[in-house]
C-alpha cells in the first residue's frame, strides 16, 4: 500500500474533523514513506499546521471557493479534458470498471475522476504504474499548481508533491495550453450557476467497454476544451 498516495488523497479532500484529528499521522507517512523530497515535505509543513489548528468552517469555506466554485482549479480530472462533452460519460464508465477490475468500489460521493479518488486506488496498484498514471496528468497538475500559487494557497504545494510522484515532468506546451483559460472568477455567483448547469449522467459497467488502464484513459489529456464563443470559461479537470 502507497500510503503517501492516501495521504496526498486525504489533504485535497473536504476538511473534516476526522482530516484535522489525522494531520499528525499524515506528517509521519509522508516522512517514512519518503516518496516525496525532503524539500517538498517541508513546504507541505505550513499547510498541514493551517489545517489541523484552522478553524474548520473556515477551511471547508477556502476549499469550497477554491475547488468547488472554480472549474479552472477543478480536482475532476476530465473536466479539464472533456468538459461536458458526451466522451467525458465514456470516460468515467471506463474508469469505474477500471477500478472495479482492480478491486477498488469507491464509496465516495464524489465522481470517480475527482482527484482524491484516483489518489485513493493508486495507493493500491504498484508504484510503477502509479506513476506512469499521473504522468499522464502531470500538465494539469502543473496548471493547478500555478493558479494555486497565483492565489497565495497552500495547496499548491501539494501539486509539486504529485509532480515529483510523476515519472514524466509536465509538457510545457500542454500546460500553457490549460493556463491560457482565463480563471473562473469565483465570486460570480450568477456566471458560476450557468456554467455549472449539466445534463445528468449515469456510471456503471457497460457490458461491450472494454478495460483499459487507468492512466491509458488520461493519455489524451493534453486538449483542454475549447469554450464556445460568448460562455463562460471552461477549463481544459470537479
Amino acid at each position: 500500500m502507497l500510503m503517501t498516495f492516501k495521504a496526498l488523497s486525504a489533504l485535497l479532500s473536504y476538511p473534516s474533523k476526522a482530516l484535522q484529528e489525522a494531520i499528525s499521522e499524515i506528517g509521519t507517512v509522508l516522512e517514512d514513506e519518503n516518496l516525496v523530497s525532503v524539500a517538498a515535505r517541508q513546504e507541505i509543513e505550513p499547510l498541514l499546521a493551517q489545517l489541523a489548528d484552522g478553524d474548520l468552517y473556515d477551511l471547508q469555506e477556502r476549499y469550497v471557493g477554491l475547488f468547488d466554485r472554480s472549474r479552472t482549479l477543478s480536482l475532476n480530472l476530465f473536466e479539464h479534458v472533456h468538459g461536458e462533452s458526451r466522451d467525458r460519460g465514456g470516460a468515467m464508465v471506463d474508469l469505474v470498471q477500471n477500478y472495479r477490475d482492480g478491486g477498488f468500489e469507491p464509496v465516495s460521493t464524489e465522481l470517480p475522476d475527482h482527484l482524491p479518488v484516483l489518489l485513493e486506488f493508486l495507493s493500491s496498484r504498484p508504484l510503477s504504474e502509479a506513476r506512469e498514471t499521473l504522468s499522464d496528468a502531470a500538465h494539469i497538475f502543473e496548471s493547478l499548481r500555478q493558479r494555486l500559487e497565483r492565489r497565495e494557497s497552500g495547496y499548491s504545494v501539494l501539486f509539486t508533491a504529485l509532480l515529483q510522484l510523476s515519472s514524466q515532468p509536465a509538457d510545457a506546451e500542454a500546460v500553457a495550453a490549460l493556463l491560457a483559460i482565463e480563471d473562473d472568477d469565483p465570486d460570480d455567483l450568477e456566471a458560476l450557476d450557468a456554467v455549472w448547469e449539466e445534463s445528468q449522467v449515469t456510471f456503471g459497467p457497460d457490458p461491450d467497454a472494454g478495460c483499459p488502464q487507468v492512466r491509458d484513459l488520461l493519455a489524451n489529456m493534453d486538449v483542454p476544451v475549447t469554450p464556445a464563443p460568448g460562455s463562460a470559461p471552461v477549463a481544459a479537470a470537479e
